[in-house]
């Protein structure tokens, strides 16, 4: 609704003046008439966050009906929690487990392996009953997920969700959201408890981006034909150089990189740039 507030319009549009800008202004919609810096995207991204609504600039190339690929990170983008977290939670360990997330989303350790083998090494003997407890208590789809999902199978989209998280939650979003497939990490069970090691090799930000450009290359497609949703420093290689980038409620050094930030929205919105 805040996209057609007349003072919103009003103030973008002095703010575009001021900064030597040319616009075109219909419904809500700008088109610019020269290609913005990065600091002038970011203020007028300001500005509008500030009033409680977001603004999608998106380069003049750009095609939507080029885009036949929907990507998305799970933790804290598809859903609402991150499921590490959570899980640690049960056993009193949240906040060391939070504490290794939290520094390795925003990027500052960058081995994003090692930090996975390190926090679920603090889950050993945690029961499988958390993960369950975790899934039926705690778990929620953010805002506007299952739109989304349901708006591009609509469009004929493949949809895939590329997770640093675990199988458990990603098999059971797979089928609650009928996507297309899913990849991510599983936990080594033993009896009923974990036993504190990943089986396999870890799905990081290489694998990421590996396997968007695996299900593009399956329809004889690039990453520019993909749009990829994330929130955290492990998104950045599967959302550079695709098709279109979104950065969803996402750390500073995701939104900085990305095509579009969304803070104030559902994920439904990104079907108003379908």
């Amino acid at each position: 609704s805040s996209a057609t507030d007349p003072q919103l319009i009003q103030g973008l549009e002095r703010a575009l003046q001021t900064l030597g800008i040319g616009f075109q202004h219909r419904a809500g919609r700008f088109l610019l008439l020269r290609e913005i810096e990065a600091f002038e995207r970011n203020g007028l991204r300001q500005y509008c966050s500030e009033r409680g609504c977001d603004l999608a600039i998106l380069p003049a190339s750009f095609d939507s009906t080029a885009l036949k690929v929907l990507a998305m990170d799970m933790d804290s983008t598809l859903i609402n929690i991150e499921c590490i977290d959570e899980i640690a939670d049960f056993v009193g360990k949240k906040a060391a487990v939070a504490e290794i997330t939290a520094a390795t989303m925003r990027g500052e350790i960058p081995n994003f392996a090692e930090s996975l083998r390190r926090r679920v090494a603090l889950l050993e003997g945690v029961p499988i009953s958390a993960l369950h407890a975790v899934y039926e208590k705690r778990l929620q789809l953010n805002p506007g997920a299952e739109l989304l999902i349901s708006g591009a199978h609509e469009r004929d989209m493949h949809t895939l969700l590329v997770s640093g998280g675990f199988t458990f939650f990603t098999d059971r979003m797979q089928e609650r959201l009928s996507l297309c497939e899913t990849h991510s990490n599983q936990l080594e069970i033993t009896g009923d408890q974990l036993t504190g090691q990943v089986l396999g090799d870890i799905v990081d930000g290489v694998a990421k981006n590996r396997f968007v450009e695996a299900a593009c290359a399956r329809f004889d497609l690039n990453k520019r034909s993909a749009i990829v949703i994330g929130d955290g420093a492990n998104d950045l290689l599967m959302m550079a150089d695709c098709g279109l980038s979104v950065a969803y409620r996402a750390k500073a050094i995701v939104k900085e990189k990305a095509d579009v930030a969304l803070d104030n929205v559902g994920l439904d919105a990104v079907l108003e740039l379908l």
